[in-house]
Parts: C-alpha cells; structure tokens; sequence
C-alpha cells in the first residue's frame, strides 16, 4: 500500500510538471557548474568544492532526464589528533528534474553510484582502508532560466560503517549551493 501510495505521488508530481509546463525551445542539453558545501557531520572532512558535468533531455517540457558525472572535492580536517585526508567523490548517476513552469522554481535528484578517491587510508596517521565507494544522492532545489540554474543542494555517498575509526564515523556529504550553465544541443 505504501508503494502504491508513492506512485501515484510521483504521477501526480509528473502530470503537474505536463500541464504546467515550459515551452520547448530546448530538448537536449548539457549542464555544466560548480557547487560548493560544508560538511555534514563533519567528523572527518570540514568542506566540498566541486564540479558537475550533465547531459538533460526534456521527455516533456517539464521533465528532464539525463546522466550527470563530475567531481566534489572533500578536504579533510584533524580530529582529536585524526589527521584525516583528503577525499574526492567522482559520481555515475541518472539525472531527474522537474520544472513546473518555463522559469522559474525547479526540483530534482541525481542517483547513481559515487567512486572515492585519493589517499588509500582514511587518515595520514591510521591503517584504516578509505572505502571505494557507494551510493550516490545528490537532491536540489533552486530557480531555473533559459541559461542558468542556481539551486540549494544535500551531495552523499553512503559508504555504511567502512572507514570508520574508533572515535570517528567515516562521512562524505555536504549542504552547499551551486549553479550551472545550460548548453543547447538543439530540439
């Protein structure tokens, strides 16, 4: 029931985004920006700056889908005598995006998988392995035109408990802001 209950929530998200919605100028087009954020929690990094890379088609004209990739670069911070690393997170994920009017508010997700890298240890001074990976979302909210989107967003890669330390839980998320410029491909 409760199933059901989400998709009929998702249809009616979906034929809003139909009934009321932008023209459709612009079918295909790749997104590229920057975001930056700090930390939640921040036991073992204190800020992100990173890129992003998208490419957007408009199934109707108030609903994209697409692929987005990049990299969000994580800088680690000391803990109670952890001297944590660096990290960088390169995300594969499905783009998903919903514009109720032309310009204006937008809303959307991207899911995927986020690959970690640098260091191979958590910490300069641990033995502890830095996971590999793990599942990538990245939600956002923000005001949208022909050209630019701003947006308000929450990065994760969840990785369960692998990197973490004794004193500290392994985290690389962040709150931040970011915006993008939108390149047409054509109709």
């Amino acid at each position: 029931m409760k199933m059901f209950k989400q998709v009929i929530l998702l249809g009616g998200i979906l034929t809003v985004g139909v009934v009321s919605a932008q023209s459709s100028q612009m079918n295909n087009m790749i997104k590229v920006g920057a975001n930056a954020g700090l930390a939640v929690p921040a036991d073992n990094v204190s800020a992100s700056a990173g890129v992003d890379v998208a490419y957007q088609n408009l199934i109707t004209p108030g609903f994209g889908l697409g692929i987005a990739t990049g990299y969000t670069h994580y800088f680690g911070k000391d803990n109670n005598g952890i001297n944590n690393n660096d990290v960088g997170v390169i995300p594969v994920g499905a783009l998903i995006r919903i514009y109720p009017k032309q310009t204006g508010f937008y809303f959307g997700t991207d899911l995927g998988y986020g690959f970690l890298v640098g260091d191979e240890k958590v910490a300069s001074n641990s033995t502890v392995d830095r996971p590999d990976g793990g599942f990538y979302i990245k939600p956002e909210i923000g005001y949208h035109n022909k050209d630019w989107n701003f947006f308000v967003q929450y990065q994760k890669v969840f990785v369960g408990d692998k990197g973490d330390l004794p004193n500290q839980d392994y985290n690389v998320g962040n709150i931040g802001v970011g915006f993008s410029y939108n390149i047409p491909l054509g109709k």
